[in-house]
């Protein structure tokens, strides 16, 4: 059985959806203020504490169950190679669709990652043009600087106090 909770997080209130199957949806939320006093079922209480320690900066991996549902095989196959892509680093849309087998793809490879269920945990932001300019996030180009400024913070101009 599905069951949802909300988690406050630094970029907003994030949905989260799971079951015994595994986390089916991390999703950010309109909604203020986001309610924590609800109790945590225990299967998605993993998913919340390591949410919880990457916004903290003390997980750079997520050891989930996912549940992709009846999404697409080739959504799939784009979100297996997202979950590949290193904790601090970015990879292009291009050199995913080159992964898969065919460099053609590059849209329907922006396209997965713009349906992509869950997000943060299957990095979709950590996508990024071959240009090296932030595109296409779904929450935001803000949101998706704030996920990879948590990740590498010098890379992305956090700049710290001179005196």
């Amino acid at each position: 059985m599905l069951q949802k909770i909300c988690y406050a997080s630094p970029i907003g209130c994030l949905e989260i959806t799971g079951s015994e199957l595994g986390i089916s949806s991390v999703q950010k939320v309109n909604k203020n203020p986001c309610s924590q006093e609800q109790d945590i079922p225990e299967h998605l209480r993993a998913c919340v504490q390591q949410l919880d320690e990457y916004f903290h900066r003390k997980r750079q991996i997520f050891d989930l169950k996912l549940d992709f549902g009846g999404a697409p095989d080739f959504y799939k196959a784009v979100w297996q190679e997202l979950l590949k892509i290193p904790y601090g680093h970015t990879t292009t849309y291009q050199a995913i669709a080159d992964k898969l087998g065919d460099p053609n793809a590059v849209r329907a490879v922006g396209q997965a990652n713009r349906h992509n269920p869950i997000a943060i945990i299957v990095p979709c932001h950590r996508c990024i043009a071959k240009s090296g300019d932030l595109q296409g996030y779904f929450y935001g180009l803000d949101i998706k600087r704030q996920l990879l400024e948590i990740e590498n913070p010098m890379s992305f101009a956090q700049q710290g106090s001179l005196f």
